[in-house]
């Protein structure tokens, strides 16, 4: 089974991508969403979350905005969070990974924005990249969230440079151009593993 890397930063078309890949019927783990289910009410982490950030949760979730800003330009508290997230999802990426192997999946994709950082392109048999240019990037992101340009600013600076992705990436595509671009390249990419002869890979 070939587990794919899927990554950018905020921004960049990782949700395009990721739908893409769904229309293949090709599984999806969706990082960020199993966060969100985690700080849910009745989430594994919202009780450890309230002891190391008293204050950030409210009927029993986690209050998102509030957890924000009290990470958002401290490192060292988003390592705290990091510390007590990252362990949790990476549980869950295994059990989706089992699943996928014990229903014979000819492929899945991880979906994880912090790939690189977190040493997930480790556990995975290619990366790909998805890249927009700076401008495009702070425009979609200001577009679909409450956030200041100086939030977004320093959501940007946290992460990886787009540069250095690319750079580490097996593959990379650009989603500053068009939709239809964009959608053309993936649909490449994915037929490209369906013609790949049956082999055994790392994983």
């Amino acid at each position: 089974m070939r587990i794919i890397g899927l990554t950018g930063g905020i921004g960049m078309g990782k949700s395009t991508a990721a739908a893409a890949f769904r229309r293949a019927r090709i599984p999806v783990f969706d990082a960020d969403l199993t966060v969100h289910r985690l700080q849910a009410r009745g989430g594994r982490a919202v009780k450890a979350i309230e002891a190391a950030f008293p204050g950030t949760t409210r009927d029993g979730a986690v209050d998102r905005a509030a957890l924000r800003q009290a990470v958002l330009r401290d490192r060292a508290a988003l390592g705290r969070l990091e510390h007590i997230l990252h362990p949790m999802v990476e549980d869950e990426e295994r059990r989706f990974v089992q699943r996928a192997r014990r229903r014979r999946c000819r492929a899945v994709v991880l979906d994880i924005p912090l790939m690189f950082e977190v040493n997930g392109d480790k556990r995975v048999d290619t990366v790909v990249v998805v890249s927009a240019p700076l401008a495009v990037q702070i425009h979609r992101v200001g577009l679909r969230r409450r956030m200041s340009k100086a939030d977004i600013a320093a959501i940007i600076a946290r992460q990886m440079p787009d540069a250095e992705k690319r750079r580490r990436a097996d593959v990379v595509v650009k989603t500053g151009l068009s939709r239809a671009h964009t959608l053309r390249i993936l649909r490449r990419f994915i037929q490209g593993l369906a013609d790949e002869p049956k082999r055994p890979l790392r994983h």
